[in-house]
């Protein structure tokens, strides 16, 4: 059977930094673009042994803005791949963009070189608060960067919406919702608002103009609701598509398959090994070119590690876990899970179909505690239930 690979490139520039941003990008580091993209595409070069037993199914730029790094150097760093890994003819190959940094020029060079999907970050509707976030774009840039990639012939095109915001009421998410679906996307992401430690809004954690708990709840309820009535289906806590538009490079992280990431704070997985990048541009950029150590983690994933896994991520998925999965995973009793999804169920939490259970979406809401609960059964269950456990224990 062929093994297939993602590949992760993280490109930390950005224009300037949104004030919710905790993602690694460096503001004001341009002079470095040139350097970096050298240092990329030296690093895939050097990993080409560890990629030639895959075949490369999936390539993500991420960011950052990847769109403000400019195309051209996008296009480089995809033509290394091509050069160093089989790059399949039907990957689906995304880039991150953001209104104000999008042009036609770049959108028909990226077009031309293999990139089939584009993932634009329109956040909100609602110009106000595009300002107090730090988005440098508005709605009518978002609106004029979703018809300029369909013009060029992005036939897969999907946005990013977050709820949540500062002072943003239920009217101004339905708006911001009903707004970004007349633009009629492949894909919509909807994210709840995280407060972050060290970013700018943190301040405002304890401040009256930020939505409750409960308000976000009602806002995530709203938009399942109502992006599933016109045909968005959801597939993952965050992300709703059309039929057959999921992003298949996200998939892999909730599917625990094979990705390869490139750039500071970069992680990857592979078979049981996993391991990240430095988060730093220039030590990442000089280790590279010094073939000095740039791993900043590295640990080997146990079987019963990877079966919490499987549980974790899984359970994001509108398609979630079925018992047999998880005996080839784990090789132990589904019924300790079982008799908690049963009683999820009871309460509207859970729900079982074709074999497999998973989350409604009131359950998503309290995801994080139920996928904890399933935990604690698996781990209540595995000091005698487990053979890998009793096996260790023979030898000890």
């Amino acid at each position: 059977m062929d093994k297939h690979l993602g590949v992760y490139i993280h490109i930390p520039f950005c224009a300037s930094k949104c004030r919710y941003c905790d993602f690694y990008s460096r503001p004001g580091t341009g002079s470095l673009m040139n350097k970096y993209m050298r240092a990329v595409c030296q690093h895939i070069e050097e990993a080409a042994p560890m990629m030639a037993p895959y075949y490369i199914d999936t390539v993500y730029f991420g960011g950052g803005t990847p769109s403000f790094f400019g195309a051209r150097r996008i296009c480089e760093i995809l033509n290394t791949i091509k050069k160093n890994a089989k790059l399949l003819k039907s990957a689906e190959i995304t880039v991150e963009a953001n209104p104000d940094s999008i042009t036609r020029r770049d959108l028909k060079q990226m077009l031309s070189e293999g990139v089939n999907r584009l993932s634009i970050g329109v956040q909100s509707a609602n110009d106000d608060i595009l300002r107090f976030i730090g988005r440098r774009h508005n709605f009518a840039q978002a609106v004029r960067a979703v018809k300029t990639a369909r013009e060029v012939g992005f036939a897969d095109v999907s946005i990013d919406l977050i709820y949540g915001l500062p002072s943003q009421t239920r009217n101004d998410w339905a708006d911001t919702l009903s707004r970004a679906m007349a633009l009629k996307p492949d894909h919509i992401s909807c994210y709840g608002l995280k407060l972050e430690e060290g970013t700018p809004l943190w301040g405002y954690r304890d401040s009256e103009i930020m939505p409750s708990d409960d308000d976000q709840a009602d806002m995530y309820l709203y938009a399942a609701e109502t992006l599933e009535k016109y045909g968005y289906g959801q597939y993952e806590i965050s992300n709703f598509c059309l039929r057959g538009h999921e992003s298949r490079h996200n998939l892999k992280y909730w599917r625990l398959q094979d990705y390869a990431g490139f750039g500071p704070a970069a992680h990857s997985c592979i078979g049981n090994l996993r391991y990240s990048y430095v988060r730093d541009l220039n030590v990442y950029i000089d280790g590279v070119m010094k073939h000095e150590s740039i791993i900043d983690e590295y640990e080997k994933v146990d079987k019963l590690d990877r079966a919490c896994e499987y549980i974790m991520l899984g359970m994001r998925t509108s398609l979630g876990i079925s018992a047999e999965e998880y005996h080839n995973v784990y090789r132990s009793d589904f019924k300790p899970l079982e008799d908690m999804f049963v009683k999820m169920r009871e309460r509207g939490w859970a729900q079982f179909r074709n074999g497999r259970w998973s989350f409604t979406h009131t359950g998503f809401l309290v995801s994080n505690q139920l996928i904890g609960i399933l935990l604690d059964a698996q781990a209540e269950y595995k000091l005698n239930g487990n053979p890998w456990v009793r096996e260790e224990a023979a030898r000890n």
